[in-house]
């Protein structure tokens, strides 16, 4: 019974040390070190598949030396405002990030210099299956091991403030709305036409 229950407290106490490698960071746990921008003011409007984005990152010069040395990828992201999560559970905001849906769209991933820790940039094309909704940028900072150890974004606390929109693609063409108009008129000429030859006939 004894050597049981040794066993059980080895298990609880192994698994303990053990969560960490299984995905189990949570946001609230980051240190905010990064300073991120984006180009679009806020409340502009992106077309997808069209417009572009450019994104600058870099470390809070007021931290101490050394803050980034854990630095090894930097990953942006198109993240969620608060106003498009409203009523929406499958963007949720979730504390651990490994099941949040705040961030569900990838921007880019670029490894960490730390040789231009003040300044890192690119630009970025808003993708074609971007829905129309209110976003933010958020940048994450992963060490060697590939977990998340900070952040930064465009937003406050709360998204609430630079915000922009994104417009999605209709799933329509031009050519497409075009051919439907004349097609509808050459429907209705034709239907005319048809009425117009039957009274003639009938006189």
């Amino acid at each position: 019974m004894a050597t049981a229950r040794a066993l059980l407290v080895a298990s609880l106490v192994l698994s303990c040390f053990l969560l960490p490698c299984y995905g189990t960071v949570l946001f609230s746990s980051l240190q905010g070190t990064l300073i991120v921008t984006a180009s679009p003011t806020s409340q502009k409007v992106l077309k997808a598949g069209v417009d572009k984005i450019t994104v600058t990152w870099g470390v809070n010069q007021t931290l101490p030396a050394g803050t980034d040395s854990s630095y090894k990828t930097i990953r942006v992201k198109l993240c969620y405002a608060r106003i498009s999560q409203v009523d929406r559970p499958w963007r949720k905001t979730v504390d651990l990030l490994k099941k949040d849906r705040t961030c569900q769209h990838k921007v880019a991933a670029r490894p960490y210099s730390p040789a231009n820790r003040t300044s890192q940039s690119l630009d970025w094309t808003v993708a074609r299956d971007v829905p129309t909704a209110t976003y933010f940028i958020r940048a994450y900072a992963y060490d060697a091991d590939d977990k998340e150890v900070a952040f930064g974004q465009t937003t406050d606390a709360n998204k609430t403030t630079n915000l922009f929109q994104v417009q999605a693609i209709s799933g329509r063409h031009a050519t497409i709305d075009i051919c439907s108009i004349c097609f509808s008129v050459f429907s209705v000429v034709s239907l005319f036409g048809f009425f117009y030859n039957e009274k003639r006939k009938a006189h």
